[in-house]
């Protein structure tokens, strides 16, 4: 089963777009992939299409209560298997703040209720490096940094990779990692300039693949839709199609 965080600390670069569309590319690949939204603001959860939880129903309450993982699945309407987030999820880093043993809580249940499954799972973190990424970062085999092709985004991922970097030291083991450039604008240098950057710092670690800006990617979770039920012959369908296969024949889901 391999386990992979979406993870960046800036926000709007495409981090929940990049987990939700990478998703539904392995589920019509038949993959069955399992997603886990760890972030309070929810945003997996409706671009899911999953709604009415109740708020202890998703990650808060295996936190909050110890419900087992595997009883806290619900299906999509797209049929892949979602653990939901609610605002609940904010209380966590208040709850388990001081308690050094909080951040494998989610690696020792997934160890538990998971590991059987052998489907990929899919993180979509909190942006903030609280207990909560911590304890995604802890569970993971592998991290996806989606990274918009803009200046402000280009340092974040300088500040990112060096905390990635301080954690490996403390931990003692090493994160896999992947980048991979959102909201690509072809008429705009500044984006070629950071690709440039980021290929030139990063070198293989930059996925070939670049997902472009795009209408479709931008309105499908207002419909709770993934790109591919939305317009699945946008461009925004055939990046997120075309990275999905990238990452899948260079081993990062297995």
């Amino acid at each position: 089963m391999a386990v992979i965080a979406v993870f960046n600390q800036k926000g709007g670069v495409g981090k929940t777009t990049t987990c939700l569309n990478v998703t539904a590319a392995l589920n019509l690949a038949r993959q069955s992939p399992i997603a886990l939204d760890m972030d309070p603001q929810g945003h997996l959860t409706l671009a899911s299409g999953a709604t009415r939880i109740a708020p202890d129903a998703g990650m808060a309450g295996f936190f909050k209560h110890k419900t087992p993982l595997s009883n806290l699945l619900h299906k999509t309407p797209r049929g892949w298997q979602l653990i939901p987030a609610s605002l609940e999820l904010a209380k966590i880093d208040a709850m388990f703040g001081s308690d050094p043993k909080a951040a494998t809580l989610l690696r020792r249940g997934m160890q538990d209720e998971l590991a059987f499954v052998g489907s990929p799972v899919l993180i979509d973190c909190c942006p903030m490096l609280g207990v909560l990424t911590l304890n995604a970062l802890l569970a993971t085999d592998r991290v996806l940094i989606p990274v918009s092709a803009d200046f402000l985004s280009l340092q974040g991922v300088h500040r990112l990779d060096s905390a990635l970097n301080v954690l490996e030291k403390k931990l003692n083991r090493r994160f896999e990692r992947k980048i991979v450039v959102t909201r690509f604008d072809a008429r705009r240098k500044l984006a070629f300039d950071v690709d440039d950057k980021l290929r030139e710092r990063y070198g293989n670690l930059v996925c070939a693949t670049r997902i472009g800006e795009n209408a479709a990617l931008a309105a499908s979770p207002m419909h709770g839709q993934d790109v591919f039920e939305f317009a699945s012959f946008s461009p925004g369908a055939a990046d997120y199609r075309t990275l999905t296969e990238e990452l899948w024949e260079g081993g990062f889901f297995v």
